[in-house]
């Protein structure tokens, strides 16, 4: 019981921070720019490897070229010239590798631009649905009688809709009243407190999951850049021409991450926002919202987001196969995934032990 009691005091003092939880929510969405600005400082380091590049690649075209034109000469045979052109284009591109890189961006860069409007127009449509769901709670009789712009609610119009047979008290009925009065503003500032609890944290741990996987994208990308003159130098010796081909689909399979990213957050914002319009066809019907099917639904599909975004990077295997393991990011996610369950379970039991007590409370 003393448990259970400091557990809903700390509850109590947490809920004014998460009043501007969305506004951490949307915060942590908008370091992405902060991802993208990184990306094009650290772009310029491969050039620091341009020389190393060129060295492994200029001594892999003395092999290369050397034993082409010795085997044509040695047979008596024209040397074939064509063949010879491939140490000289992995030469310039190593050369130009910060050129070559943004190149490949170019190219696959619309697939971001694209995804990316079909989710802010999702989330757009969202922000919108909540803000006319918040309008239409304050014209509602029970926020009206419970609340009221002034935050301590009406006890006239809460009389009108709890006690409609009631024309007169005597004192000791306008006692249990005013206490019944308090006791019924406490539960439903409870109630709303319990249900923002719940969906900010998980639009916390929502947001925080993609910029997670943006991370790793961004930091894959990085190396995959800096590294790559090494990468193209190699692929110029024989038995390592395949490199040049993986190194290829790896950073094609990497980018690819935040376009899946885009239309996941797509796909769920319209769950969400269909799941939003029923409840304010709900609000509508019934003149106020409750903890019920649609509240549970929200809160299941943003748990089903965070899982979802873990498995982005295997969605961009299906699309662009590179094959071979990725320890470090399959650990990575696997302890991602781990953290969110438990933050989540952690968030659900909390809220639900102090709402639990509070309903023994007014019960009681």
């Amino acid at each position: 019981m003393k448990r259970n009691f400091v557990l809903l005091i700390v509850c109590l003092l947490f809920i004014p921070s998460l009043a501007s939880a969305q506004g951490i929510a949307d915060g942590i969405n908008s370091l992405q720019a902060v991802l993208d600005k990184l990306k094009s400082d650290m772009i310029p380091m491969c050039g620091d490897l341009i020389g190393v590049g060129r060295a492994i690649a200029g001594m892999g075209a003395t092999f290369y070229i050397g034993h082409r034109v010795w085997k044509h000469i040695a047979n008596g045979e024209s040397v074939d010239v064509y063949p010879l052109l491939r140490p000289f284009v992995l030469g310039w591109c190593i050369l130009n590798f910060p050129v070559v890189i943004s190149i490949m961006d170019g190219i696959l860069s619309p697939t971001v631009i694209g995804t990316k409007q079909v989710k802010d127009k999702s989330d757009l449509a969202i922000k919108e649905l909540f803000k006319k769901k918040e309008e239409m709670m304050k014209r509602s009789d029970q926020w009206q009688a419970l609340v009221g712009e002034g935050g301590s609610g009406d006890r006239d119009l809460w009389m009108k809709y709890a006690h409609k047979d009631v024309q007169t008290e005597d004192w000791k009925e306008k006692i249990m009243h005013n206490m019944e009065f308090v006791a019924s503003k406490l539960a439903y500032r409870m109630q709303n407190s319990i249900k923002q609890i719940i969906s900010v944290i998980l639009q916390i741990l929502y947001a925080a999951a993609a910029l997670c996987i943006n991370t790793l994208r961004t930091f894959n990308l990085i190396v995959l850049a800096v590294l790559g003159p090494i990468v193209f130098g190699l692929s110029v010796f024989d038995g390592f021409h395949h490199t040049l081909t993986v190194y290829l689909s790896r950073y094609v399979n990497v980018y690819l991450w935040l376009p899946v990213c885009n239309i996941l957050a797509a796909i769920l914002g319209k769950i969400q926002e269909n799941i939003l319009k029923l409840d304010l066809e709900s609000l509508t019907r019934d003149g106020t919202t409750v903890f019920g099917l649609y509240d549970t639904g929200y809160i299941i599909f943003l748990i089903i987001g965070i899982i979802a975004y873990t498995t982005v990077p295997n969605i961009a295997e299906w699309i662009v196969h590179v094959g071979g393991g990725n320890a470090l990011q399959h650990k990575v996610t696997r302890i991602a995934g781990n953290t969110v369950n438990t933050a989540t379970t952690a968030a659900t039991q909390s809220v639900g032990m102090a709402s639990n007590y509070m309903q023994s409370k007014i019960a009681g």
